[in-house]
């Protein structure tokens, strides 16, 4: 997969965090001592680096990192998997999304986790791997991470999983509730819930491949996670207690933007940083 972008800006955290924590403009100018006007510029993405960080204390946000990334000074490096995982980056209405592959390269078992926009790609990978796909776990139900659901249940005949608190739509899938276990040969999936961006949203953690691995959807993305302007305090609660305390070398497969560790990211994320 070639190097994707990431997916917020330092100017997209503010806002986020902005709208999670319901703070106004003239309140968070007034609490970080800065006018209107700055405050306004920085959140239309002018990098007035003084009144970044000064935002960026009020928000409970890493001033150093939140500043890195206005400068745009840090990618993560990408950690490399020799056999049995596979990436892809699918366009959406104006943004890319991610979909994954894992399988024992032994057996030639495998999941998929999400569609993306479209599979094509992926089920190129799954015949010329031989791979039979087990199972087909769906992250979240929005529509751009659902959006090739049937074409890729039809083409690889897999059980269609999804949390219980966000059921998917599709003929016989099933839900499962948090903990769950799958296994699949010697690799190992478990399902931690990170909801809060939506109601069911599902990390897998997997063990079993070159590296730990969680499929994190949109709970944490490379330098930001995903937002909720009404369950933002449960989303970064459940990403600091279910996937921050994970391993430090914890390869994360964000929903968008570019793989990542979980030790860079307690280096790099502005949400988990200050």
């Amino acid at each position: 997969m070639a190097r994707l972008p990431l997916e917020d800006n330092f100017n997209d955290v503010i806002n986020k965090t902005q709208r999670g924590l319901k703070i106004s403009d003239e309140d968070l100018a007034k609490r970080a001592e800065v006018t209107v006007e700055d405050l306004a510029a920085v959140k239309g993405g002018k990098p007035l680096f003084a009144v970044i960080r000064r935002v960026a204390r009020h928000l409970h946000l890493g001033p150093d990192a939140l500043e890195i990334l206005a400068k745009k000074e840090w990618y993560p490096e990408q950690p490399n998997f020799p056999t049995g995982f596979a990436a892809f980056n699918t366009p959406f209405e104006d943004m890319t999304v991610n979909s994954y592959l894992a399988w024992d390269s032994r057996s030639k078992i495998g999941a998929a986790f999400d569609t993306g926009a479209n599979c094509d790609a992926m089920l190129d990978t799954i015949n010329a791997e031989k791979i039979k796909i087990q199972y087909l776990f769906i992250t979240h139900t929005h529509d751009d991470h659902i959006a090739d659901l049937k074409k890729l249940a039809e083409g690889t005949k897999a059980e269609v999983w999804a949390s219980e608190k966000e059921p998917v739509d599709y003929p016989g899938a099933r839900t499962f509730k948090e903990n769950a276990h799958f296994h699949i040969g010697p690799i190992a999936i478990k399902t931690l819930f990170t909801w809060g961006h939506s109601p069911g949203m599902t990390t897998y953690f997997i063990t079993g491949l070159s590296w730990p691995l969680a499929i994190v959807g949109d709970s944490i993305f490379s330098s930001s996670m995903g937002g909720s302007p009404t369950h933002y305090a449960d989303q970064l609660r459940n990403n600091k207690e279910k996937i921050l305390t994970l391993p430090n070398d914890t390869v994360l497969a964000c929903g968008h933007g570019p793989l990542t560790t979980l030790g860079q990211e307690k280096r790099h994320n502005p949400f988990f940083t200050r």
